[in-house]
């Protein structure tokens, strides 16, 4: 195998067989294939697109790069969900435990906060003591007795991805939907998985800005997974305002047990938690259709079966036996807590969920550099669906931070994001459409 003549004929737009893909993301792996390599290979693929055949062959090669995960003595469907990435999007940690509780598996392979969007590893780093990079026995020990474990990506799971997305992120070829679509792929499958989910966002929280780009993406993922053996979904998802009341890694710690305990009935996180958990009962052949899916959701979380699942994750990967009882003991809370005000009388009309995402990340409840280390304790609360009608000087929001100066620079950050109408509006729907 010859590496400048596959990118050669990818570059001049000719479809690679499966092998060459293979080959190359073998050679990719064990260091025979220079960065600059890759790079030409990224650049042409950006360029050139590829087929859904290819971006099969390609999902497959970085799958098997390093280790498959294997959960033949479970005996329940290894189900999964993955999202794009938003704003106040804490669903996993409320949805594995729910469908744990309905008789799925969830080997949840999660990431840290990218951007402007949150992180579901470092939410659940808030909690004291979870190892979210546990031993693989720890790890099969959890999914196996519990039903669930959130953990991150080991060096061992589709390390050519790992490689080839460094070398994406610094040559601008990270948004080409074939790389996008292997890279989330390749570690899901790696999972072994039977069944997936996706929750795919536009709008200014998002990394998709419209709808049509959203369903692109989600298209190909959906393809492609079906194609390499993983029955596989998706629902296109509006990311235009928080999705949570709260964006910050305790404070949506502290969402997700409310929501467990049922404090969260009809809003649009409840939506959205109860449709990806319909969707995985029915995959995993635990519910015949989407509504009796709904139903065996809505009664562990009624009866408090999905809330002691949660508690039990917590404990078997190193956090508090009595977390779910005591959580206040062992999350650390901001010292400064500060009102927004609204600035003037109306509706909330619209809301630049981005720069609420950065917000927390100025509050240092996200990362500027990699290495940056997080306050967890930081971030909003109480944050107002759109749609409220507001008095000037209602609080909008809650801004919880490390010092008073940095609250009130943020409050004016929150306001600016926010547009104030004199006429109502119609609600967006949070659910746009589902693909399969």
């Amino acid at each position: 195998m010859l590496p400048q003549e596959i990118i050669r004929r990818k570059r001049d737009g000719e479809t690679l067989a499966a092998n060459d893909i293979a080959a190359f993301i073998a050679a990719l792996s064990d260091g025979s294939i220079s960065e600059g390599q890759a790079a030409a290979f990224a650049m042409a693929v950006y360029f050139r697109g590829m087929t859904r055949e290819e971006t099969v062959a390609l999902t497959l090669a970085m799958r098997d790069s390093g280790d498959v995960l294997s959960w033949a003595d479970i005996g329940k469907p290894i189900s999964d969900k993955h999202s794009t990435g938003g704003v106040g999007d804490n669903v996993s940690l409320m949805l594995a435990p729910i469908v744990a509780a309905c008789g799925l598996a969830v080997p949840m392979i999660s990431g840290r906060g990218l951007g402007h969007t949150g992180g579901t590893l470092d939410k659940l780093e808030a909690i004291p003591g979870y190892d979210v990079m546990p031993d693989e026995a720890l790890f099969r020990r959890t999914v196996k007795e519990i039903g669930c474990a959130i953990i991150g990506q080991t060096g061992d799971l589709a390390p050519a991805d790992k490689r080839l997305y460094a070398i994406r992120d610094v040559t601008a070829t990270v948004d080409s939907i074939p790389l996008i679509t292997a890279s989330i792929l390749s570690k899901k499958l790696a999972a072994g998985l039977e069944t997936l989910v996706l929750d795919v966002k536009f709008g200014s929280g998002a990394f998709m800005l419209s709808a049509d780009e959203a369903e692109l993406l989600a298209a190909a993922l959906v393809q492609v997974a079906n194609g390499a053996g993983v029955k596989t979904s998706a629902l296109i998802t509006d990311m235009n305002e928080p999705l949570a009341d709260a964006a910050g890694n305790t404070l949506e710690i502290v969402h997700c047990l409310d929501f467990l305990h049922g404090q969260k009935s009809g809003t649009r996180i409840e939506t959205l938690v109860l449709a990806f958990a319909s969707e995985m009962l029915v995959q995993g052949g635990v519910a015949a259709t989407l509504a009796d899916a709904e139903a065996l959701a809505r009664e562990a979380l009624s009866s408090g079966r999905a809330l002691e699942h949660f508690g039990q994750m917590v404990s078997a990967l190193g956090g508090p036996a009595d977390f779910i009882d005591r959580p206040k003991e062992y999350l650390a809370a901001a010292p400064h807590i500060v009102p927004v005000p609204a600035p003037k009388s109306g509706w909330l009309a619209a809301c630049q969920a981005r720069d609420l995402g950065m917000a927390v990340v100025e509050l240092g409840g996200g990362r500027r550099h990699p290495s940056d280390r997080i306050d967890h304790r930081v971030g909003l609360s109480d944050i107002l669906p759109l749609g409220t009608k507001v008095e000037g000087g209602e609080p909008i929001a809650l801004v919880h931070a490390a010092s008073r100066e940095d609250a009130e620079r943020i409050v004016a950050s929150v306001q600016h994001a926010y547009t104030i109408s004199e006429t109502p509006g119609v609600a967006a729907p949070v659910i746009v459409k589902r693909i399969a």
